[in-house]
């Protein structure tokens, strides 16, 4: 079988699978379209921290070493990650682009075509990732502002905006992080589409992603963890609705109101790596990280999975399920 994706999701997979007794490299490969170690951690900003505590962030059965109650940086998450495929003997096939999986024949097995050539095997699992592609909006390519315009994926370190004020789209979690860190040194404003409910940051593992109402089955978004929109209104953000439009440098919001930002920053989120999988997969879900061609499987996207799937804590319940679907399929 295929892993495809060499990131958490890919990883919690391999484990699960050596956890069964199936050996990497024998039973089952791992392919990554990255270069050698290049997963994603390594592209986020210097300062980033897991809303997570190093007890939440980590794949069974190999912990985090340190204090458990720390809040783990991005590149000691490059580090872990490298460790864990160490640790499972997994020797990762880099630089290896899956373009789609189908059916053929009568058989039972899968055709997964790369750009390494074609392959037959009996299971795929999909773990690309669920924050895979970032995410523009229309009106970014209007924009004509005199510092830059990025995607919170393109963003390391505050040196990186130009002196004056700056706008970030996006009341998420990124969102807060970057208005947080870069209210130190720039007048910031934070434009959000949907107002969040604040959550101590200890709550994150139970209460990350989004969540649908009980009662009017109303969706509502991912929560902010640790510091809150008033938290950062007395750090002098200044907090603002939705963009609708931009033209040059002027950037239009819901109420009506202008401003011409010096530089933008896009937390406008992603979107996933499953657009290689057919149709079918995507809209045919029979159960828990099953799609609608047997065989094939996808690890770490809520949409498949369920609330949590793309959290390292949550990702290892897809993998147990993928394991255990593959172990006893006829």
């Amino acid at each position: 079988m295929i892993i495809v994706g060499a990131g958490q999701a890919g990883l919690a997979v391999a484990a699960a699978l050596s956890a069964e007794g199936l050996r990497p490299q024998h039973e089952f490969v791992v392919i990554d379209a990255a270069g050698p170690g290049q997963r994603s951690w390594v592209s986020r900003w210097h300062s980033m921290e897991l809303l997570s505590d190093a007890r939440h962030s980590a794949l069974s059965p190999r912990r985090l070493l340190g204090d458990q109650r720390r809040h783990p940086r991005a590149d000691e998450m490059v580090d872990y990650l490298t460790y864990v495929e160490a640790g499972l003997g997994v020797e990762t096939v880099w630089d290896v682009k899956v373009t789609g999986v189908e059916h053929r024949g009568n058989g039972s097995t899968l055709l997964l075509s790369t750009t390494a050539g074609e392959v037959q095997t009996r299971n795929v699992v999909c773990a690309t990732a669920a924050a895979a592609h970032p995410r523009l909006p229309e009106w970014a390519s209007w924009l004509r502002v005199p510092g830059v315009v990025l995607h919170s994926s393109e963003y390391l370190y505050p040196g990186q905006i130009p002196a004056g004020d700056v706008l970030i789209v996006g009341g998420g979690n990124s969102g807060v992080q970057l208005a947080r860190e870069l209210s130190a040194s720039h007048a910031v404003t934070l434009s959000t589409r949907t107002p969040r409910r604040r959550r101590p940051a200890m709550s994150y593992p139970a209460a990350a992603g989004e969540s649908v109402s009980f009662l009017s089955r109303e969706r509502r978004p991912e929560p902010v963890f640790g510091d809150g929109y008033e938290q950062l209104r007395r750090a002098g953000v200044t907090i603002a609705p939705a963009v609708v439009t931009a033209d040059g440098a002027a950037v239009t919001f819901a109420d009506g109101a202008q401003i011409a930002p010096g530089s933008v920053i896009l937390a406008t989120g992603y979107d996933p790596g499953d657009h290689w999988l057919p149709e079918t997969a995507r809209t045919e879900r029979t159960r828990r990280t099953m799609t609608g061609l047997p065989g094939l499987f996808v690890a770490g996207m809520p949409q498949y999975g369920g609330r949590g799937s793309d959290t390292i804590a949550g990702v290892w319940k897809d993998a147990s399920t993928i394991a255990q679907h593959i172990i006893h399929r006829p």
